[in-house]
């Protein structure tokens, strides 16, 4: 391959280098900041042998190229825009300058729950080992497999131990990465997150039970009482409280001589976010949370199998805006309060839905080039990642992607209506099933099912009859 004529093909395509603001690579994609993606010429690019797909997502541009290839087209890409070889950080900063404030708040989240991630996935993955060793019922009628063998019983209690210390210590992982995002001192935001879930307060998971009792210990500050809880499994208490930590540190950093810095402002600005959490932010933070946990439990409670229809069929739509990052601190959430999460299911059964639409595509497609797109998309949607398959696949032709969100819209209304639970986040697709809690295996493989036979056969069918691929 004549990498220099595929980088001056793609360059033509995506508007000149007029077009181009920034410009970086990942393992696989081009990642660019444009100017203006609406002048991209769509079929001219998915056109050029180099290319195995395209789509937009935060504001940036990502060409598929494949690894090994794309390193060496990139090189000849900056070469010829005459721009500079840029970080991921730098495209991440040009391509927010096109988003509007929903947007932004949208990627905010994003940038600081997905550094965090794959923390939670294994965790996730663990819990659900933890799950095959003790659920009874799934190899032994009510029993386990520890039950059966106790000699392994120290060893799920190892595993639960690994798997839970990223949910026990969450506000500390949050903390880092949103003081981080926001521009302070990652350590400080973790020594945050770590504060607000210190053995001396109340586990929040217990409160609950000691309201009913009236045993929640206070703070007697002059004759105000402060509850002296945790925040264990709580997002919005850290994400507020990190922000304030940030602002007064950044505040501090720009008046306080460096003589005296270390001695000062992480004291200062550790000592004020702390009082005001307890005191303001922790409380109000906690209620909005629980209140947005105990409204959803309360509608799918209420109306499960419609519940589970929309959010099926939307999760896809949700994809393609970017606001799906939005949820997983909805879930996280979920599993902090209630230690389950009934949306999180249906996001794994979505991937696959987006999959077996790709695979369809592969299957009955006579171009080459079009085949080993669906066939890589498609693997990759079946293990958690579907932009690939989204928009290099799907929303090209419409059709597979109209199909693939109907299926996972009945697939979400089967599992909701059974009530089907995951008591962790772990990958997405084809290996979720191992997040999801025992008793509803059953009832997640048969969404499984219909969520891998009703794309694969629509979409396939409909492209035979309408021999556009």
């Amino acid at each position: 391959m004549n990498h220099k004529e595929q980088a001056e093909q793609i360059l033509e395509a995506i508007g000149g280098k007029e077009n181009l603001s920034a410009a970086t690579h990942c393992v696989t994609r081009l990642r660019l900041a444009l100017h203006d993606e609406g002048i991209v010429d769509q079929e001219k690019l998915n056109n050029i042998d180099a290319v195995k797909g395209s789509f937009s997502t935060n504001g940036q541009f990502q060409i598929v190229v494949g690894q090994g290839t794309v390193d060496k087209v990139y090189k000849e890409f900056v070469a010829l825009a005459g721009i500079g070889e840029s970080s991921k950080e730098e495209v991440k900063e040009a391509s927010t300058q096109k988003m509007n404030p929903l947007q932004r708040a949208i990627k905010t989240l994003a940038d600081i729950f997905i550094p965090i991630l794959p923390a939670i996935v294994t965790a996730g993955l663990l819990l659900g080992i933890n799950n095959i060793l003790t659920a009874p019922g799934i190899f032994w009628d009510e029993q386990s497999v520890i039950d059966v063998y106790p000699q392994w019983s120290d060893i799920a209690n190892m595993i639960i131990i690994i798997a839970n210390t990223a949910f026990t210590f969450l506000p500390g992982l949050i903390g880092w990465s949103a003081v981080k995002k926001f521009g302070g001192s990652p350590i400080l935001g973790i020594v945050m997150g770590l504060i607000l879930v210190h053995p001396e307060l109340l586990n929040a998971w217990a409160y609950g039970e000691a309201v009913k009792e009236g045993t929640v210990p206070t703070w007697n500050l002059f004759g105000w009482e402060i509850e002296k809880i945790g925040y264990q499994g709580q997002v919005l208490p850290v994400l507020v409280a990190s922000y304030v930590l940030t602002k007064i540190e950044v505040f501090m950093r720009k008046r306080v001589p460096d003589s005296i810095q270390l001695l000062v402002v992480g004291p200062v600005a550790l000592l004020v976010t702390g009082f005001l959490t307890f005191m303001f932010i922790g409380p109000v933070t906690f209620a909005i949370g629980n209140a947005i946990t105990d409204g959803l439990v309360s509608i799918f409670d209420n109306f499960a199998a419609l519940g589970g229809l929309i959010y099926g069929a939307l999760y896809g739509v949700l994809v393609i805006t970017g606001m799906h990052h939005t949820f997983l601190a909805v879930d996280i959430q979920l599993i902090g309060s209630t230690n389950t999460t009934f949306l999180w299911p249906m996001l794994a059964l979505s991937n696959i839905a987006q999959g077996s639409a790709a695979f369809a595509i592969m299957l009955a497609s006579r171009d080459e080039k079009l085949k080993g797109l669906g066939l890589s998309s498609g693997v990759s949607a079946w293990l958690g990642i579907t932009e690939p398959a989204l928009f290099g696949v799907n929303l090209r032709f419409k059709y597979p992607f109209i199909i693939a969100i109907s299926s996972s819209a009945i697939a979400g209304l089967y599992i909701s209506a059974q009530g089907v639970l995951a008591n962790s986040i772990g990958v997405g697709g084809i290996p979720g099933i191992f997040s999801i809690v025992s008793d509803y295996w059953f009832d997640f493989i048969i969404g499984m099912v219909i969520v891998i036979v009703l794309p694969l056969v629509g979409t396939y069918l409909y492209a035979k009859r309408k021999k556009d691929v």
